[in-house]
């Protein structure tokens, strides 16, 4: 499935393009992501996890930077990992393009998705949703990030928090309510001839 986000960070294109080329700072960034091993030639072994009330997803695997087009500010990462209970598998291209706009860094991020065995049980809305969330939080964790580098601070307090809890759910829950509201209650807008 393929999920497509556009985020914006205040800050030049140039800057969050060197941000988003430190891959252990990206992955620090992301919700429930953790970096555990760098394996040489842009490949790094990683954790991600993902609790909403009583699903709990942990993935292991392995990312590599297969494409990075500086002209274009285009980044392709390839990853793939299993569940650590055995109960399914992920693997996903993620494309992210930078572009400057008028209020900083518009980044586009483009998720070919793929989930089998239990983890696929959930269907592409909610999938979708949530990582619709965690997107968002990965752009003001992308923020604030290179903001306290550009301060010299410590980012140790800066760590990305684990993906989980209720406020991922009622966000998730919000987005889905907002999709059935305009398929259900907007009125039909009939094509132009």
């Amino acid at each position: 499935m393929l999920i497509e986000n556009d985020v914006v960070v205040p800050q030049p294109v140039d800057r969050v393009w060197e941000f988003f080329n430190d891959i252990p700072q990206v992955a620090a960034s992301l919700p429930g992501a953790e970096l555990t091993d760098e394996l040489g030639e842009d490949s790094y072994q990683g954790k991600v996890a993902i609790a909403m009330g009583p699903v709990k997803l942990a993935f292991d695997g392995v990312a590599k930077v297969v494409e990075r087009d500086e002209a274009a500010r285009r980044l392709v990462i390839d990853g793939a990992g299993a569940d650590e209970k055995g109960r399914g598998q992920a693997s996903l291209v993620l494309t992210a393009t930078l572009a400057q706009v008028p209020d900083g860094t518009r980044a586009h991020l483009a998720i070919d998705l793929t989930l089998s065995g239990a983890a696929a049980q959930y269907g592409r809305g909610m999938v979708s949703d949530v990582t619709s969330v965690l997107i968002g939080q990965f752009a003001g964790n992308v923020r604030r990030r290179i903001e306290a580098i550009d301060r010299g601070e410590d980012l140790s307090a800066l760590e990305a928090k684990p993906a989980s809890g209720l406020a991922i759910g009622f966000q998730a829950a919000k987005l889905a309510l907002a999709r059935v509201f305009r398929r259900f209650f907007l009125p039909y807008q009939p094509e132009p001839r």
